[in-house]
C-alpha cells in the first residue's frame, strides 16, 4: 500500500497561511524601503547588456565625427555600477580605454561631465580634493563641500580610494590649510560623528555654544569646533532649535558674527547639511547658476554627485526656496546649452 501523507490539521494549516503571508508583506516592505531609500534621478536601467552599451558608444565615437547625442543619453542613463560594467565590457570587445577614448572625441564642459560620470562616486571625490589641494590655491569650497556634506561611511571609503592614488588625504589638508578651519576639517575627515540624540546634552550644548559666541566678549572657536564637528546631524538638529529659544536667532546668524573666512564657511556648511543635505546642494547650485558666469566646476560636481544620491530631494528643496524648478534654471541659463546642457537636464531628470 502507497504511503499517503495525510493533510496537515486545520491548526497547522491556518500557521503555514499566516507565515506566507507575513513573508509577502516582509517582502514588500523590503521593497517599498529600498525604493523610498533610492532618492536619485539616475536608477539602474531596465534590461542592461553592458556589451550593447559598449558597443553603441563604440560606434557613437567611431569614423568621421562624434554622435555626442547617443553618448550622454546612455550614460546619463546608466548608473554608477552599470557604467563600470560598460568600461570593462568595451575594453574586453574593443581593446581600447573607454574614458581616454571619450576624452578625446568631446571637448569642453560636455567633457568633464561625462568623464566624471565614469569614475566610481568615491574615487570621483578624493580626485576632486586632491585637485582642490594641489591644484594653483586651495579651492576651500571642495573642501568644504565634500567634508561638510558626506556621510561617514563615505568619508571613510574616500580616504581609501585617496591613498590608494594620491597618499595620505589629512597630510594633504593639513599641509595646504591651518588654524582652526584645519582643526574642523580634520574633525571632519575623521567620519567618526557621534550616532543619535542624546536628549540629555542637547540644552547643554545649546547653552555652550551661546556661552562660547554671543553670550561672551571674544570668541571660543573650540567649544563650536567640538559640537559642530562630533555630534550627529540629529542631536543638531535639537540643539539649534534649543539655541534659538537661548539666543533669541538662528545659530547661523551667530556664526556669521562671531567668525570670518573659511571657519565661518565649514561651519556654516555644517550647520546647513545638520539641518538638510539636499537644501544645502539646492543652495549650492542655485548659487552657482545664478551670477553672469557659470560656476561649470560646481554645478557639474553636484549633479554628478547627487543623481544617484538626493536628486529628487534638491529638486523639491530647490522649487519651494527659489519658486521655479532646478530644470528650468538649467534649461534658460546661457552657459547651460547644447549637449552640456542635455547632458544635465538629463541628471537633474525631469521638471517639477
Amino acid at each position: 500500500m502507497l504511503y499517503s501523507p495525510s493533510p496537515p490539521h486545520y491548526s497547522e494549516r491556518k500557521r503555514l497561511q499566516s507565515a506566507f503571508v507575513l513573508i509577502l508583506l516582509l517582502s514588500q516592505i523590503s521593497l517599498c524601503s529600498l525604493l523610498q531609500a533610492s532618492r536619485g534621478s539616475v536608477k539602474p536601467f531596465v534590461n542592461f547588456n553592458a556589451k550593447q552599451d559598449a558597443d553603441l558608444l563604440r560606434k557613437a565615437m567611431k569614423g568621421i565625427g562624434t554622435d555626442e547625442d547617443a553618448i550622454l543619453m546612455l550614460l546619463t542613463a546608466r548608473s554608477k555600477e552599470q557604467r563600470q560594467e560598460i568600461k570593462a565590457a568595451y575594453k574586453k570587445a574593443h581593446g581600447k580605454d573607454l574614458v581616454k577614448d571619450l576624452k578625446s572625441e568631446l571637448g569642453g564642459k560636455l567633457e568633464d561631465l561625462i568623464v566624471a560620470l565614469m569614475s566610481p562616486p568615491r574615487v570621483y571625490d578624493a580626485d576632486q580634493l586632491h585637485k582642490a589641494i594641489k591644484g594653483a590655491g586651495t579651492n576651500d569650497k571642495v573642501l568644504i563641500e565634500i567634508l561638510a556634506s558626506r556621510t561617514s561611511e563615505q568619508l571613510k571609503e574616500i580616504v581609501k580610494a585617496y591613498k590608494k592614488e594620491h597618499g595620505k588625504l589629512e597630510k594633504d589638508i593639513m599641509g595646504d590649510t591651518n588654524g582652526h578651519y584645519q582643526r574642523m576639517l580634520i574633525i571632519l575627515l575623521q567620519g567618526e560623528r557621534e550616532e543619535g540624540v542624546d536628549e540629555s546634552r542637547v540644552e547643554k550644548d545649546a547653552k555652550e555654544l551661546f556661552a562660547a559666541g554671543e553670550g561672551k566678549f571674544g570668541t571660543d572657536e573650540d567649544k563650536f569646533i567640538n559640537i559642530l564637528g562630533n555630534r550627529s546631524a540629529e542631536h543638531l538638529s535639537k540643539v539649534f532649535e534649543a539655541y534659538k529659544k537661548i539666543a533669541g536667532c538662528d545659530i547661523e546668524e551667530s556664526i556669521q558674527g562671531e567668525c570670518t573666512g573659511n571657519l565661518e564657511e565649514v561651519l556654516l556648511a555644517v550647520v546647513k547639511c545638520a539641518k538638510s543635505v539636499p537644501g544645502y546642494f539646492a543652495e549650492s547650485l542655485r548659487e552657482s547658476m545664478r551670477r553672469a558666469g557659470t560656476d561649470d566646476e560646481t554645478l557639474i560636481r553636484i549633479m554628478v554627485s547627487r543623481s544617484e544620491e538626493d536628486m529628487l530631494d534638491i529638486r523639491t528643496k530647490y522649487k519651494k526656496m527659489y519658486g521655479e524648478s532646478l530644470y528650468r534654471t538649467i534649461q534658460a541659463g546661457e552657459d547651460t546649452e547644447g549637449d552640456y546642457g542635455k547632458a544635465l537636464l538629463y541628471l537633474c531628470g525631469g521638471d517639477d
